[in-house]
C-alpha cells in the first residue's frame, strides 16, 4: 500500500519550486538549525561540567580528588539507556553518517539527534574524553535527513542536506564555515562534487552566523602570531608529519582494540560505558596527584565551565591552548600523548558517546608541542617556537587519523587565523596523510565500518563492487567494428548510434583493439588524415585492457581507473580473445544497484527465509539493457520458466512489485527467485520477449 503523504510534501509536489531555490532554502534551514543545536551542545556541556565537579566539589568537600572518579561512572550510568534508545548515538556517529550516505541514500533516523545531543553533553560533561565535533556532524546530518524525508525529497537532495548538516555542525562548532565545507565533501562525500558545494557553503554560512550571535565573533584559540625562521624549519614539520602518522595509527589501533574487547563481552550494554567510565576514573584519579596538574579549565573555544578538571578529561580544548602558546611542561606533553588516547579509547571503546575529532587535535597539539621543545632544545637558531609545532601537529595527527588533509590544513588555519603556519600545516598534513595510508589503509572513521562489512573506495561500498559479476550488467551485444573497415563506416556508425566507442574486431570473432571518438579527434589533428583512404586500424588502439565475464566489477574499475577508460571490452576465458560483452561507467553504475540491494536483501531475509538454505533455489539479479528485448515488454508477456517467480523490480532509487501490467525499462534492476538450474537461462528469456508494435523493435 502507497504511504500516505504528509501535508507539507504534498503542497511541494502542488508548489512545485525551481530545484535550486528549494534546496537553498532547505540548505539555510538545516545550518541555522544545526548552529543552534551547537549552541545548546556547548552550553549543556559546560552547565553539566560546572554542576558535576564545582558544584559537587563544594556540595560534598570530603569527597577531594574521589569526585574525577565518580562523576564519570555515574555519567556512564546515564548515558547507557540513552544509547538503548538510539544505538547510532553509540561512539563516535562520523561512520554512521557515511554509512547512510552510502548505503541508505542518506536516511537517518530522528531520534538519533536528540539521543546524540543528551548522551554526548552527559559523557562530555561529566569527564568522558570524546570531543562535540562529531556528535554535531551527526545532529546536523540527522537534521538534514529528516527534512527531506519529511519533504519526500530524492535519494541525491536527501544526501546533499545531509553534507548540508554536517557541514553546519563543523563550523558551529569550530567557527570554521570554510573547514566545515572542506569535512563534508572529503570526509564525509568521498570526493568534491559540484552541483553540492554551493547548498554546503550557504548551510556552513548559516551555522556560522548563529554561533557568532550567541558567542561573538572570535577565534577557537588564542594563538600568538608565528612565523617560520628559516626554510629548513620544514624540515622538522616533515618529521612531525612522520610521527603524527605513527601516533595517529597508535591511536587508531587503540580504539579499535577497546572496542573489540568491549563488544565481544557478553555483557549487558547498558552498563558498558559505565565500565569503561571505571577506568577512566582512575586514570583521572591518579593523573590529579602530579604535581603542577591541577588547573582551572576555563580557556578554549568559546570559553569554558572553569572546572578543574584533568587534563584528559573532556574534549581538552583549555589545555591545547596552553601548548600552542608555549607555556605546557614537556614531561605533561610526552604524559599525555598517550594518556589521552588511552583515556578515549576507555570512554568510546565502552560505548559512550563522543567525537574522536577533539581527541585528534589534542594528541596532535601535545605530540607537536613536545617536539618543539625539543628542537628548540638542540637547534635554537632554526626552531625558536615550541608552540608552533603544537598547531601544525594539531593537523598533523587529524590528518593520519581521518585521511582528511585538506579538512585539517583549514580548521587549523581558522581556528588560529594564522596565515604564515600554512606551509608547515600542507608539509605536515599531507606527510602524516601519505605515510599513515601507507602503514594502515582504514582511516579512524573507515576502519569501524570496515569491522561491518562496509569498505569504502571513491565513494562505493567495495564489498557491494565485489559481489556483481561483469557478466550481470554486461552488454552481450554491442556494436563492432572490423579493424580493415574503411575509417569512413566507423565516423558514419559513430553518427548512427550515438555511441562513443566500439571494439574493433579482427578474422575469428576476436578481439583486436577499441576504437573512441577521441581516437578519431587525435587522428584528425594529424596532416594526413583521410576518412576514405584510412582504415580503422589506423586510428584505433590496438591490445586493449580487457575483463573476463566471471570476474567482479571491482576489477573492472580497477582496470579503468589508472588511464580514466570509459569502456573495456569483456573476452572469454581460455578462448584467445573471442568477444562476450562490453561494459562501461553506466553499466557499472547500474551495477552497484544490483550489489546494494542484494546486499540490503541479505542483510534482511538472511535468518527469515528458509528457502534460501536450500541449495537449489537462489536469488538473483539482472539489469535490464537496451540490447535486451524485453524493454517496454509487459510483465506477463515475459516466459518465465514455472520455477523461477518475479520478486521486484528496482528503477530510479524506489522499488516496485510488479504486476503483469508493469512495463519494463532500460535500466531496470530485475530480481528473480527460484531454481538455480532455470535461472542461469533467463537472460535467455530477457531475450525473446515479444514487443508490442507501438514501440518498435529498439535493435
Amino acid at each position: 500500500m502507497t504511504p500516505k503523504r504528509n501535508p507539507l510534501s504534498s503542497y511541494l509536489d502542488r508548489l512545485a519550486p525551481p530545484e535550486g531555490l528549494l534546496l537553498l532554502i532547505l540548505s539555510v534551514l538545516v545550518g541555522a538549525c544545526t548552529g543552534l543545536a551547537a549552541v545548546l551542545f556547548i552550553k549543556l556541556i559546560h552547565f553539566i561540567q560546572y554542576v558535576s565537579y564545582n558544584g559537587l566539589s563544594s556540595a560534598v568537600p570530603v569527597l577531594g580528588k574521589w569526585v574525577y572518579l565518580l562523576v564519570p561512572i555515574v555519567g556512564g550510568l546515564l548515558v547507557g539507556p540513552l544509547i538503548l534508545f538510539a544505538q547510532e548515538a553509540k561512539g563516535h556517529g562520523v561512520p554512521e553518517v557515511m554509512q547512510a550516505l552510502i548505503l541508505r541514500g542518506g536516511r537517518i533516523r530522528a531520534r538519533v539527534a536528540a539521543a546524540k545531543i543528551a548522551a554526548s553533553a552527559l559523557c562530555i560533561g561529566t569527564g568522558g574524553s570524546a570531543g562535540r565535533e562529531g556528535p554535531i556532524v551527526q545532529v546536523g546530518s540527522a537534521l538534514g535527513s529528516s527534512l527531506g524525508q519529511v519533504l519526500r525529497l530524492s535519494d541525491e537532495r536527501i544526501k546533499n542536506l545531509v553534507a548540508c548538516g554536517a557541514a553546519a555542525g563543523i563550523a558551529a562548532t569550530f567557527n570554521a564555515p570554510i573547514a566545515g565545507v572542506a569535512f563534508a565533501i572529503e570526509v564525509l562525500m568521498c570526493g568534491l562534487q559540484v552541483r553540492h558545494f554551493g547548498n554546503v557553503v550557504i548551510a556552513a554560512v548559516s551555522a556560522s552566523i548563529v554561533s557568532h550571535f550567541f558567542f561573538g565573533n572570535r577565534v577557537a584559540f588564542e594563538v600568538p602570531i608565528y612565523t617560520m625562521n628559516s626554510p629548513l624549519e620544514l624540515v622538522f614539520y616533515l618529521l612531525l608529519g612522520l610521527s603524527a602518522a605513527i601516533i595517529g595509527i597508535m591511536f587508531i589501533r587503540m580504539l579499535n582494540f577497546s572496542e573489540n574487547v568491549f563488544d565481544g563481552w557478553d555483557f549487558p550494554q547498558l552498563l558498558k560505558p559505565a565500565v569503561g567510565a571505571v577506568f577512566l576514573g582512575i586514570l583521572g584519579f591518579a593523573y590529579m596527584h602530579l604535581p603542577g596538574v591541577a588547573e582551572p579549565m576555563t580557556g578554549g573555544a568559546h570559553g569554558g565551565s572553569g572546572a578543574v578538571i584533568p587534563h584528559m578529561y573532556g574534549s581538552g580544548f583549555p589545555f591545547i591552548e596552553v601548548a600552542i602558546q608555549g607555556k605546557a611542561t614537556l614531561w605533561i606533553l610526552v604524559l599525555l600523548i598517550f594518556l589521552k588516547p588511552l583515556a578515549t579509547s576507555f570512554t568510546l571503546g565502552s560505548g559512550n558517546s563522543g567525537g574522536v575529532f577533539a581527541p585528534s587535535l589534542f594528541i596532535g597539539a601535545m605530540l607537536g608541542g613536545a617536539m618543539g621543545h625539543l628542537f628548540n632544545a638542540y637547534f635554537p637558531e632554526i626552531v625558536s617556537s615550541p608552540g608552533a609545532f603544537a598547531l601544525v601537529g594539531m593537523a598533523a595527527l587529524f590528518s593520519a587519523t581521518a585521511r582528511a588533509p585538506l579538512t585539517a590544513m583549514l580548521i587549523v588555519f581558522e581556528m588560529s587565523n594564522d596565515y604564515f603556519m600554512i606551509l608547515p600545516l600542507m608539509v605536515a598534513g599531507v606527510t602524516a596523510t601519505f605515510f599513515a595510508q601507507w602503514l594502515h589503509p582504514e582511516s579512524i572513521y573507515t576502519l569501524k565500518l570496515a569491522k561491518r562489512g562496509v569498505r569504502f573506495a571513491e565513494g562505493r561500498d567495495m564489498d557491494i563492487m565485489q559481489g556483481v559479476r561483469v557478466s550481470e550488467v554486461m552488454k552481450t551485444t554491442p556494436v563492432t567494428v572490423h579493424k580493415d573497415q574503411p575509417l569512413s563506416d566507423l565516423m558514419a556508425l559513430f553518427q548512427e548510434t550515438n555511441l562513443h566507442g566500439f571494439p574493433v574486431m579482427k578474422d575469428g570473432g576476436k578481439v583486436w583493439g577499441i576504437v573512441t571518438l577521441q581516437d578519431i579527434d587525435r587522428a584528425q589533428m594529424r596532416g594526413d588524415f583521410s576518412s576514405t583512404k584510412m582504415k580503422v586500424a589506423d586510428v584505433a588502439v590496438e591490445d586493449p585492457i580487457t575483463v573476463f565475464p566471471d570476474e567482479p566489477i571491482w576489477v573492472a574499475i580497477q582496470k579503468m581507473s589508472p588511464r580514466d577508460l570509459a569502456r573495456l571490452p569483456v573476452v572469454r576465458r581460455g578462448s584467445s580473445g573471442r568477444l562476450a560483452g562490453l561494459i562501461s561507467r553506466s553499466d557499472i553504475l547500474r551495477a552497484y544497484d544490483v550489489g546494494v540491494m542484494r546486499k540490503q536483501r541479505g542483510q534482511i531475509i538472511d535468518d527469515q527465509v528458509e528457502l534460501r538454505k536450500s541449495p537449489e533455489n537462489s536469488f538473483a539479479e539482472f539489469v535490464l539493457t537496451d540490447s535486451d528485448n524485453c524493454n517496454k515488454a509487459m510483465v506477463k508477456e515475459m516466459q518465465l520458466p514455472d520455477t523461477v517467480n518475479l520478486v521486484s523490480i528496482k528503477r530510479g532509487g524506489e522499488i516496485i512489485i510488479p504486476r503483469g501490467s508493469t512495463r519494463l525499462e532500460v535500466g531496470d534492476v530485475v530480481t528473480v527467485y527460484g531454481k538455480v538450474s532455470d535461472i542461469k537461462v533467463l537472460k535467455d528469456v530477457l531475450n525473446s520477449c515479444p514487443l508490442p508494435a507501438q514501440y518498435g523493435n529498439s535493435n
